[in-house]
């Protein structure tokens, strides 16, 4: 029995032995974080990247793999996520993944600021040239000679500090360029392409990158991959922060606020305020001025419609009035956003099309608000009249009598059955006082 013991004991002791030896002789493998950015950039993909990148840090992974699909977006949002990446500690690889993806427009300025600019086969980086989109018109490139030497000074910055192309990123702005993987790889302006994320982890295992001041090893191959989950703040941004999402919930709030206030007591005010609090938000505070006033002039003579006597005259102007602000409202200079044409044909048509519809229902509302209010009062020539009984009246009992497809809340002294006739003898507020009519 004791042989057997010490047997046992002697096993442990080799087996502890040898496990330690195993990590000793084995080095930690890597971890890299993955975020995933697709859509329009706004200020909730800003966000969502300083998280990312917070918690890679904070949580020892060595690196942060950002693949991204987008059309573009807006302007400040972008420069925040490229100062985010200048910031870090740990490199950011940036991938446009997968295959038939897109960086165009605010999307290029990300990978070329990025310390690892990758793409997956067949796909596409370039358009930085910003476009000028009229309500009244065709879209057109911006030729502010100003803007563009600003963004393409700006561009190549980015690209020389990473050992890239310079000329190449001039020309995504100056010129439109669209470069596919292939083109932008022999260019320079690409670090490597790879068909996915295991493929693209095992070229880049051993490549030294520049991060602030001082260079990293990468060391990505068999790394552990972990996708990074938005928290909830960031989520609820990402919906509200879409620019045709923010721009809806604007105006609906704009509408229910007016409709509020033109018949109070339906909650339509509070839900009105709550949609502008949520489209302001959405929007970043960058409300076009002449915007502003249109709709807020709009909302005042809609408002007015209801409590002067008119024939419409009011609420046809503010009607109008909304729909020249809804206009002004779409961003359609350079500074605020980098997007391609195709973007800002469905936000506006998306825009316009529910401004005309919201604000038809909502003029169409006030009409019958309007109306109602104007209407010669009924209880006056109601009394006298015969009503039938819905419910069973009783001194104590409140219910609903018919008259002429109506239905009115009634009482009595006495009690009635449902079916009977009755005969209006008074009236207390909107409460009709009847009695039964007796039948001769």
């Amino acid at each position: 029995m004791k042989c057997r013991a010490v047997f046992i004991l002697i096993a442990l002791l080799l087996f502890a032995l040898f496990s330690f030896q195993l990590t000793l002789a084995s080095p930690e493998q890597s971890k890299v974080l993955l975020v995933r950015i697709e859509g329009t950039i706004t200020t909730a993909t800003s966000n969502l990247m300083r998280e990312a990148l917070e918690y890679a840090t904070a949580n020892g992974y060595s690196a942060l793999l950002v693949t991204m699909d987008t059309t573009g977006g807006l302007l400040s949002a972008t420069f925040e996520i490229v100062d985010t990446i200048e910031r870090s500690q740990i490199p950011v690889i940036v991938y446009i993944y997968p295959s038939g993806s897109k960086g165009w427009s605010a999307g290029t300025f990300i990978i070329l600021a990025s310390h690892v600019a990758a793409m997956a086969p067949h796909t596409l980086i370039g358009s930085c040239q910003p476009v000028s989109y009229s309500p009244f018109g065709n879209s057109e490139p911006i030729q502010d000679e100003k803007t563009i030497n600003a963004l393409a000074a700006y561009l190549a910055e980015r690209a020389r500090m990473h050992g890239r192309n310079e000329t190449v990123a001039r020309l995504f702005v100056t010129h439109n360029l669209n470069l596919n993987d292939e083109l932008a790889l022999r260019y320079g302006v690409l670090d490597v392409v790879a068909s996915g994320i295991d493929e693209l982890l095992a070229k880049l295992d051993g490549r030294v990158v520049r991060v602030l001041d001082r260079d990293i090893v990468l060391n990505t191959k068999d790394a552990v991959v972990h996708k990074y989950e938005p928290s909830l703040r960031v989520m609820l941004l990402n919906v509200i922060s879409d620019p045709i999402i923010a721009s809806l919930a604007f105006l609906i709030g704009l509408y229910a606020l007016i409709f509020g206030i033109s018949a109070p007591g339906h909650l339509a005010e509070i839900i009105g305020a709550f949609l502008l609090i949520l489209g302001l938000v959405g929007l970043g505070f960058n409300i076009n001025i002449a915007a502003l006033l249109f709709l807020v002039l709009g909302a005042i003579l809609m408002i007015a419609e209801a409590y002067t006597p008119g024939f419409g005259i009011l609420g046809g102007s503010g009607f109008l009035f909304i729909i020249v602000g809804s206009l002004l409202l779409i961003p359609l200079g350079s500074a605020q956003w980098l997007a391609s044409e195709d973007f800002y044909q469905i936000f506006f048509s998306a825009i316009i099309s529910s401004a005309l519809v919201i604000g038809g229902f909502t003029l169409f509302m006030v009409y019958k608000v309007v109306k109602a209010k104007r209407q010669k009062p009924l209880l006056k020539d109601i009394i006298n009249e015969i009503v039938y009984v819905v419910d069973e009246l009783g001194p104590d009992k409140y219910g609903f009598v018919k008259y002429s497809g109506e239905y009115w809340m009634a009482k009595s002294q006495e009690t009635i059955k449902p079916g009977s006739k009755a005969i209006v003898v008074g009236k207390e507020g909107h409460v009709l006082i009847v009695k039964r009519l007796e039948e001769e």
